[in-house]
């Protein structure tokens, strides 16, 4: 529901709150960050701070709904909070869009102590939960279509596609925060001319622009969950960086899918964007084409179809180690928007639970590659060197078909609509460093 905490009027007495891009009042995200010399706890981003959360709480500036969430989030991971469902997270925001509202300011600023408030640059932002389990789905169809036609330019897409919410089970262990390193896997590759495959690093190294989602209360071995209260088991939303090594990758996956070529490393932006600060950017979801066949009775839900995709921009830019050097700006690879996802999340969810299979709080969802059909909109290397085939040209002179060492690639992404304050996800960052030698 839309209401007094997406009020694009209300201003924040954290000044750098107002008019900032991506955490202004209107979004108010939850995550886990260490400030200097302190321990890890639940926090809020602000404009360029951090409200600390257990600070908060023993300031007794919390009661009932609200301070349970806060309870249940002023620890290392945000767990707790996720399970208790949308209700307490829903007083927990209103209660920090009061506290932190310039508006009340002369009511709390004596209890809102300075040592409440963190400046971001100072702190260390952490993985906002324990994942338990993290599934990629394959839910963007033009990424899906450009791909398949590689390799399969007279059928690309595979028969069961738009019948299923395609997806893989991937590894939640070597899922990292934004702002690190990403270590060239090793692995074995084969080149069409090669007689045998070959150890050693990828030579083929890419990045896949994605909506990563948090599942908040989930459900009972044995008990699906139906569509229509999928929305109910949502806790918020990220930016996700899929990492691949497409020349591992591309041998590996016969017969049974990604493995080595996945599993290595994948990105998070470290705040979680709740479901209550997305509700005023709520779309429909795009119909399907003439011909497409209809969801099966499981899959279908009206509501959902009328409001369950989101008006998100999402952006792929490549800062190179050259670029670094001399103090030049990354250049934006790819702009691509939400809408461009056949399946929404409530269906994810209804798939990936309709054989009986559980869910947990702080489990990760992968959406599938984000990409447009028009020039600047592929949401991989893949797509826009077409399997690597087609070098492109960047500003400085530089060429590339995939990734290179000491290339960073950033992702980010925000929310606008007349009538209400835009807000963002903040990055989704990594380096490539060199791979570990090996025998």
């Amino acid at each position: 529901m839309i209401d007094a905490t997406h009020d694009t009027t209300r201003r924040s007495w954290v000044e750098s709150a107002n008019g900032h891009s991506e955490f202004p009042i209107q979004n108010l995200p939850l995550g886990v960050f260490s400030p200097a010399g302190g321990a890890a706890r639940g926090g809020v981003a602000i404009g360029d701070a951090i409200f600390d959360l257990a600070a908060a709480l023993e300031a007794d500036l919390f009661s009932g709904q609200a301070r349970d969430a806060a309870e249940a989030a002023r620890g290392t991971e945000l767990n707790p909070l996720l399970e208790l469902g949308a209700a307490p997270r829903k007083a927990l925001r209103a209660r920090l869009s009061e506290l932190l509202d310039a508006a009340s300011a002369s009511a709390h600023r004596a209890k809102v102590l300075p040592e409440m408030l963190h400046k971001a640059a100072a702190c260390t932002l952490h993985l906002p939960d324990s994942i338990g389990a993290y599934t990629d789905f394959f839910a963007g169809i033009h990424h899906a279509t450009a791909g398949g036609r590689i390799n399969r330019p007279e059928n690309p897409l595979m028969s069961n596609y738009k019948y299923v919410p395609v997806a893989y089970h991937s590894r939640a262990s070597s899922v990292r925060p934004s702002g690190g390193r990403v270590l060239r896997p090793n692995g074995q590759r084969k080149q069409p001319q090669d007689l045998a495959p070959l150890f050693g690093p990828s030579r083929n190294l890419d990045y896949e622009l994605e909506l990563g989602v948090w599942i908040g209360p989930g459900n009972e071995l044995g008990e699906p969950i139906r569509i229509a209260d999928a929305a109910n088991h949502i806790a918020g939303f990220c930016l996700l960086n899929d990492w691949s090594a497409r020349d591992i990758q591309s041998w590996e996956a016969a017969p049974l899918g990604p493995f080595l070529g996945k599993s290595f490393c994948t990105f998070v932006s470290p705040w979680i964007i709740t479901p209550e600060a997305l509700e005023p950017f709520r779309i429909a979801q795009p119909p399907r084409p003439d011909g497409d066949p209809a969801p099966l009775p499981y899959l279908w839900d009206a509501a959902d179809q009328t409001s369950g995709a989101l008006d998100l921009e999402f952006e792929a830019f490549l800062l190179t180690a050259a670029m670094r050097d001399a103090g030049t700006t990354s250049h934006r690879l790819s702009r691509a928007r939400g809408d461009v996802l056949y399946w929404t999340v409530a269906q994810m969810i209804a798939h990936h639970t309709s054989n009986g299979c559980n869910l947990q709080a702080g489990d990760l969802f992968g959406s599938g590659t984000l990409s447009g059909t028009g020039p600047g909109t592929a949401g991989c290397l893949l797509e826009s060197t077409f399997g690597g085939r087609d070098a492109f040209t960047l500003p400085n002179g530089e060429t590339r078909r995939y990734l290179e060492d000491g290339d960073e690639v950033i992702f980010r992404a925000h929310a606008h609509r007349t009538g209400f304050a835009p807000i963002g996800f903040g990055e989704c960052r990594g380096r490539v460093v060199p791979a570990v030698g090996h025998e």
